[in-house]
């Protein structure tokens, strides 16, 4: 950082590991929290790379480095397109000026770049399958680390994490954060998101049981013996204000929904988590973009910004289908692949009604969206699940349809 720098990120300018983030009080804790958000839209705006997804996460990511111990404890997140303040809080910084640039920081969690980052990946849905390696190793040898997998709810719509929580037994230190913001790139859809909205929706449950062990702790010498009672309790009081709850029903502990932006409850919640004996799913509430304006408004836009030299040079070309600004009802111009395809296949749904487009959480970034606009009925987003989405695919054409799958590569 720059001696400029330093005076405008005064406490971010000291944290240079998560011991140094450790020792600062609740006070600079809420302002360093400002701080990075500021730092993050100055440095990724410029260099481009994921905003939304890692102004969502910044409470969550320090609540997790002050109550765990990495490098020991291993953080593992999601995909890792939201792991900036991970590398901010473990002393990369200086860095941020060549994010995603040749031989600069990744946009991704890197062995090679930070003894912080145990594993790399840069998809969703692998982080539980990776975390549960990490936490049966740490068995296995006798260790007594933690492993926490942060892991957003768009990427519990693909496959990989049901087979994951499948294998979960108790005796494994293992934590799961579930980031809860409703997204994934675009809005999420399916019946598990629909599920989550039931659970937030809930938190007279959560009120009742914290209220409820308040009024029982005070009582004298029965208190405790009450208390104890109230847990076994807890269940069936859970089951008749939330129904069933689908994580304890695989045999997870449930905790939440918690405030995401509430530094000190995440604290406390991760302290608690340490302590039981199992894995421990945590249900954090976040909003993706919180404290940028922009986007707050418009999350999607700002999951993933091009740089700044890039966007100045293209300003005047027509936006990609499914970015701001693109008119619904106005024909994409064929200015880049995107709009090739969405014109294209627009055309071919017009003249023939077996047509379908399918993506997998992707429908802005394949041009889809612009297909989904003119076509609803014949659009389908089936979430971040590539192999479901061929397989379906495939079953359309059985059935006598056309589908396209546009699956997003490089």
């Amino acid at each position: 950082m720059t001696n400029a720098e330093k005076e405008r990120f005064p406490i971010l300018a000291r944290v240079s590991s998560p011991e140094t983030l450790k020792a600062l009080s609740a006070q600079e804790i809420l302002t360093l929290a400002e701080e990075i958000r500021r730092f993050l839209v100055e440095k990724v705006t410029v260099t481009g790379g994921h905003l939304a997804s890692n102004l969502g996460v910044v409470e969550l990511t320090l609540a997790l480095h002050r109550v765990f111990s990495s490098p020991k404890d291993k953080i593992l997140f999601d995909v890792g397109h939201q792991s900036y303040v991970h590398k901010l809080v473990t002393g990369r910084a200086d860095g941020f000026d060549a994010l995603r640039r040749p031989g600069g920081l990744s946009g991704f969690p890197n062995p090679k770049e930070s003894p912080h980052d145990p594993f790399v990946a840069g998809h969703a849905s692998t982080s539980i399958s990776a975390a549960l390696g990490f936490a049966e190793a740490a068995a296995l040898s006798g260790d007594s680390r933690h492993t926490v997998a942060v892991v957003g709810d768009g990427a519990f719509t693909g496959g990989m994490i049901y087979e994951a929580l499948n294998n979960c037994h108790s005796g494994l230190r293992l934590v799961i954060v579930l980031n809860d913001n409703e997204m994934s790139i675009s809005r999420n859809t399916g019946l598990f998101s629909r599920y989550l909205s039931a659970v937030r929706a809930s938190h007279s449950y959560g009120r009742t049981k914290r209220g409820t062990k308040r009024v029982l702790e005070r009582i004298p010498l029965l208190g405790r013996p009450l208390v104890a009672l109230f847990s076994l309790l807890k269940r069936g009081l859970k089951r008749l204000l939330v129904q069933e709850n689908y994580f304890e029903e695989l045999g997870l502990s449930y905790m939440g929904p918690i405030d995401g932006h509430n530094e000190k409850a995440l604290e406390r919640a991760f302290a608690e988590a340490k302590e039981r004996q199992r894995p421990v799913l945590l249900h954090v509430c976040t909003v993706k973009g919180k404290g940028y304006e922009k986007a707050e408004a418009d999350p999607t836009a700002f999951h993933g910004i091009s740089p700044k030299k890039k966007r100045r040079k293209t300003k005047e070309k027509q936006p990609l289908v499914g970015e701001k600004g693109m008119d619904a009802n106005q024909e994409p111009s064929p200015s880049s692949f995107h709009h090739v395809a969405a014109a294209t296949l627009c055309a071919l749904g017009t003249e023939d009604t077996t047509v379908c487009a399918v993506t997998a959480a992707m429908g802005e970034g394949t041009g889809l969206s612009y297909f989904a606009k003119r076509f609803p009925e014949r659009y389908f987003d089936v979430g971040i699940a590539e192999s479901h989405a061929t397989t379906f695919s495939a079953g359309l054409a059985a059935a006598g349809y056309k589908p396209y799958f546009a699956v997003y590569s490089t």
